[in-house]
């Protein structure tokens, strides 16, 4: 159990890392700090897409427009913490 545990709060702590990595990058393209015709760049960007988009997309359907501010991911890091910490009370903890 002590397993499952260990690795439910991985897996979770990565990604949420993956949800800071993809909002960081969008803010660097956004300012043109890093350029999107770079190789890495790009797929570096749409690796990270294809990751946090799933999980994102349906929080974004449900918000309304707030003016250019995204605060999904922040809603999901929320949610995220939330689900771990119940899933460490009731599975881990008993």
């Amino acid at each position: 159990m002590f397993a499952l545990c260990r690795l439910v709060d991985t897996v979770v702590t990565l990604y949420i890392w993956l949800l800071i990595a993809s909002v960081v990058l969008s803010w660097l393209v956004a300012f043109n700090v890093v350029n999107t015709h770079n190789r890495f760049v790009r797929q570096l960007g749409d690796f990270l897409f294809r990751v946090t988009e799933p999980l994102l997309a349906p929080i974004r359907s449900v918000l309304p427009a707030m003016g250019g501010f995204d605060i999904s991911p922040v809603i999901l890091i929320l949610a995220l913490y939330f689900l771990r910490d119940l899933f460490f009370e009731y599975v881990c903890f008993r």
